[in-house]
C-alpha cells in the first residue's frame, strides 16, 4: 500500500516523502539533533557530532530537526549542525524551532515568545548559528498563550516572502490550536502551517484523538518525536534485563518500574514472528499512518543512525490490525 505523502523509493535507504501538502521533500526518517552538544555523550563534541552527521547523510538522511533551545546551553545543537553540514547544507533540510528557552517553561517570559520581535531576532539567531540564509522549516516549539496568533501568523509570514524561512509549521500543538492557527492564516492569507511535531509512538497514541485527525484534514505532515518512548521500544530492556550503559537505566530508572512489559512482550513477539526487531516495528508502525512524513529520532553513536535509517519495513493491513488488538487506540487525549 504506497503512502499517500510517497515521492520516491531509494535502495538503501529511506524512501521520500512530501511533508504534508508541500512540495517539500523529506526523508521518511529523520534527525532529531537534540544530542548535538548534548553533555555526557558521544556526541558532546564536535567531532563525535560530526560522526553521526556522515552516518545520516551516508544512511540517506536528508531531514534534520534541530532548536534554538538545544545543547548544553541554548543554541549549541544548531552551532554544531551548522559546522557539521558545513558545504552540503544545500543538500539537506534543515528544521529548528524558536519559542521554548531552556529553564523558562514556566518563567515569565514564556508567553511572549510567538511576537513579532521575538521571532525576528530568534531567526536571525539561528540562521547565525546555523551558517545559513535560510531556514527550509520554522517551527513554533510550544503554543503562546498570550500573544495574537495573527501576529505570529504575520511575523512568520514575512519571513516567508523574504526568503529567510521556506516553510513554517509547528511543534506540541491540540487539535483546536491545529485548528486555529489553520483558519487564521486562511483568513489572513499568511502562509500555512505544512507540519505537525508530537509526541507519538507505539506506547502514546493519544495524538490519534485529536492532532492527527487536525492534521489529516488540514494537510499537514505529522513528524513524530521519541518514537521509541525513552528507549524501551529499543528491544534492550526486559523485564529481568537492564543494560547498565543504557539511557534509561542511567536517566529515567522509574521508566523501567512502570514500563508496559506485557506489551513490549507481545510486541516484541509479533517482531519476531515477521523478522524484525522491536525497534524496526516502532519505525514501521509509525512510518504506516497516513499522516507522518518523517519519524524523527536521535542518535549519539554513528551506528544507531544507520539502525534507525534501515529500520522502516512494509506492514500489511492484518499487521497494523493486530497491532491494534496489542496496543489498544487512546481513550484520553493527551495533556499539552
Amino acid at each position: 500500500m504506497t503512502h499517500p505523502f510517497h515521492i520516491t523509493s531509494r535502495p538503501g535507504a529511506p524512501d521520500l516523502r512530501s511533508l504534508g501538502r508541500s512540495g517539500l521533500a523529506v526523508s521518511a526518517v529523520g534527525l532529531g539533533c537534540n544530542n548535538l552538544g548534548r553533555p555526557k555523550t558521544a556526541t558532546e563534541s564536535v567531532s563525535g557530532s560530526q560522526a553521526v552527521i556522515d552516518a545520516a547523510l551516508d544512511a540517506g538522511i536528508t531531514f534534520f530537526d534541530v532548536a534554538d533551545m538545544y545543547g548544553a546551553e541554548p543554541g549549541v545543537s544548531e552551532e554544531i549542525l551548522g559546522t557539521c553540514l558545513g558545504n552540503r547544507r544545500d543538500e539537506v533540510v534543515v528544521a529548528t524551532k524558536f519559542g521554548l528557552p531552556a529553564g523558562t517553561v514556566n518563567g515569565p517570559d514564556f508567553g511572549v515568545r510567538g511576537s513579532r520581535r521575538y521571532i525576528m531576532n530568534a531567526v536571525e539567531a539561528s540562521l547565525r548559528r546555523l551558517g545559513t540564509d535560510y531556514i527550509d522549516l520554522y517551527q513554533f516549539h510550544t503554543p503562546d498563550p498570550i500573544t495574537p496568533v495573527e501576529e505570529t501568523l504575520t511575523a512568520l509570514d514575512d519571513l516567508v516572502r523574504s526568503g529567510k524561512v521556506r516553510y513554517v509549521g509547528h511543534s506540541n500543538m491540540a487539535g483546536w490550536q491545529i485548528a486555529d492557527l489553520e483558519h487564521t492564516a486562511r483568513a489572513a492569507g499568511t502562509a500555512r502551517c505544512v507540519s505537525s511535531q508530537n509526541h507519538y509512538n507505539l506506547l502514546d497514541r493519544r495524538a490519534e484523538l485529536e492532532v492527527v485527525p487536525a492534521a489529516r484534514a488540514y494537510g499537514l505532515g505529522v513528524l513524530p518525536y521519541f518514537p521509541l518512548a525513552n528507549g524501551l521500544l529499543t528491544g534492550k530492556y526486559t523485564r529481568t534485563d537492564a543494560p547498565a550503559d543504557g539511557r534509561i537505566s542511567h536517566s529515567k530508572p522509574a521508566l523501567l518500574d512502570t514500563a508496559p512489559w506485557e506489551i513490549l512482550e507481545a510486541l516484541q513477539a509479533f517482531a519476531h514472528d515477521r523478522s524484525m526487531s522491536l525497534l524496526d516495528l516502532a519505525f514501521s508502525w509509525l512510518a504506516a499512518q497516513p499522516v507522518v512524513s518523517s519519524v524523527i529520532a536521535g542518535a549519539t553513536k554513528p551506528d544507531h543512525v544507520a539502525t534507525n535509517a534501515q529500520a522502516i519495513h512494509p506492514l500489511s493491513v492484518s499487521d497494523l490490525e493486530t497491532i491494534d488488538q496489542i496496543v489498544a487506540p487512546p481513550t484520553k487525549v493527551a495533556l499539552f
